[in-house]
């Protein structure tokens, strides 16, 4: 083998380390600080977006850190120092002793959670997305004892089956239907949690108790057992998504036409499909087609006329794709079938149904 040649090889080798450690090495924000002392309310991603481009790899921040090994036990008070171990950086942290004015060891707050859990604690209890048929198949609730249309807790309402006397049921109203934007497909029926109770009477036509209610119980309101995993944990790490096909948002919470940080929208993948809590996507917007008119110049999809749009139908070499635009980060937090619930975590731009979801990669912020 010549000289050139080895030269090529060990080019070439040198080349794809040097891009394996650069995708694989975290980016501290400029001007991150060393230290930083735990608050009340903070999240780890907050804490993270401190120091990180990217908040959501704190794992691996945090992760090679015997003393960080459960990053779930940090605690308001605990003081943060950034250093740097094999030239990676590293939080390493001194835990703050709560005292009484007695002198004595006091208690702590609750350990941070990953994010703020106001945002989804309400979808982590209320909010189920389920096959259609299923849902179709659940007895539903009749009226109940008193007059009114509305049922609150301590009334006694009717179900038409016969439940399993002391059997706990929780009482659902219809949500949203969810489709495919590409295939045009039903992946899941909403159930919104609105009561729970417990079956005090069996028969042809049950008797339940509510014994809970976050909004009012009506006559067609869907009864099913109560769902274990309403009760999950909110605390998850965050993992890179890198599905074989991207994801999409197919609706957001509110039917607002726009959604931005921190608000919720709905994915068109599940378990099925690969993902799982925890997972985080970066949203793009399809890139604009760009069209060629008769004087050469570039006209937008917005600004073509009829004519530019048959020449466009009929003429492909006439069209351009511009690249996808980036629009921020989204964190998967609950997972159905055949859907999930994410919420957005940053954004440059607003999101909207349809944009797509993908892998994300390191993020370079502007001016940096």
């Amino acid at each position: 083998m010549d000289r050139t040649m080895k030269r090529l090889l060990l080019l070439a080798f040198l080349s794809l380390n040097i891009f394996g450690v650069n995708a694989d090495t975290l980016t501290l924000k400029a001007g991150h600080p060393d230290t930083y002392v735990v608050k009340k309310g903070d999240t780890l991603w907050d804490i993270s977006g401190y120091f990180l481009n990217d908040p959501w790899r704190w794992p691996k921040l945090w992760g090679v850190n015997p003393q960080i090994a459960n990053p779930h036990l940090i605690y308001p008070g605990d003081r943060l120092t950034l250093v740097f171990i094999d030239g990676q950086p590293r939080l390493v942290v001194k835990q703050h002793i709560k005292k009484s004015p007695e002198g004595r060891i006091a208690s702590k707050d609750g350990p941070i959670p990953a994010v703020d859990l106001a945002l989804i604690q309400p979808y982590l209890v209320q909010h189920r997305v389920v096959d259609p048929a299923w849902y179709a198949s659940l007895p539903m609730v009749m009226s109940g004892e008193s007059p009114s249309i509305h049922h609150v807790v301590s009334d006694i309402i009717y179900v038409n089956a016969q439940l399993e006397l002391g059997l706990k049921v929780a009482m659902y109203e219809k949500g949203q239907e969810f489709f495919s934007l590409e295939r045009d497909a039903l992946l899941g029926q909403e159930m919104i949690l609105a009561s729970s109770g417990r079956v005090i009477e069996s028969g042809p036509i049950s008797k339940v108790e509510l014994l809970s209610s976050l909004r009012e119980t009506k006559g067609g309101f869907k009864v099913a057992p109560v769902e274990d995993e309403a009760l999950m944990s909110a605390y998850f790490v965050p993992k890179a998504a890198d599905l074989a096909v991207p994801a999409t948002i197919i609706a957001i919470n509110g039917k607002i036409r726009e959604a931005g940080k921190l608000d919720v929208v709905y994915l068109d993948r599940g378990s099925e499909d690969g993902v799982e809590t925890g997972h985080v996507f970066s949203m793009y917007r399809d890139g604009e087609d760009i069209t060629i008119n008769n004087d050469g110049l570039p006209v937008r999809t917005l600004d073509r006329s009829s004519y530019d749009k048959v020449l466009a139908h009929f003429s492909e070499d006439t069209i351009h794709k511009m690249p996808d635009v980036f629009h921020g980060n989204l964190l998967v937090f609950k997972v159905f079938d055949k859907t999930s619930l994410g919420l957005i975590m940053f954004n440059e731009r607003p999101a909207r149904v349809g944009d797509k979801l993908v892998k994300p990669e390191p993020l370079t912020l502007k001016g940096e």
